[in-house]
């Protein structure tokens, strides 16, 4: 049995070209350091990274190999909010730490029965769908956190 190829370095999109291989992961998936993938031409590989990553659409891996594996985002079960004040509907879901996807005249979330129904009460028109999501990254930098870690520093008087 021979060794799986190993990811330990990423480059963002933009920051690399050439050929690669794809790797289709939804939203979930792609915040990830260390786990088994597969490429869709079925090349299996092992992601080591230093620390939990999130990896967004045009993202790669590098191998060990010196080849590079492409990230996309895969199709998923989402939800499609328009209303007639999608701000307001933004706000609501950003309120409730929800990653979210903004266009100019619709959001997308992930499927939430909870979130969807608050939602409707609030006058949007929720429709399920299946789509790539790439939702927008946080405030405090490139993608996600696992939780509301501030950094506090002390300062000398």
């Amino acid at each position: 049995m021979s060794q799986l190829p190993i990811a330990q370095t990423v480059r963002r999109a933009g920051d690399w070209s050439g050929p690669a291989k794809t790797c289709k992961l939804d939203y979930d998936a792609r915040f990830l350091r260390r786990k088994r993938l597969e490429t869709t031409d079925g090349t299996a590989v092992l992601v080591d990274l230093a620390q939990t990553t999130s990896l967004d659409q045009g993202d790669a891996l590098v191998l060990d190999t010196g080849e590079l594996v492409a990230i996309q985002a895969a199709a998923e079960d989402l939800y499609r909010v328009t209303g007639p004040d999608l701000t307001r509907l933004a706000w609501h879901i950003g309120n409730r730490h929800t990653p979210c996807q903004i266009a100019e005249d619709h959001l997308l979330i992930q499927a939430d029965a909870v979130i969807g129904h608050m939602l409707e009460h609030l006058g949007a028109v929720v429709t399920p769908i299946t789509a790539a999501f790439t939702p927008e990254g946080g405030a405090y930098g490139h993608g996600r956190t696992h939780s509301h870690e501030h950094v506090a520093t002390a300062h000398a008087h």
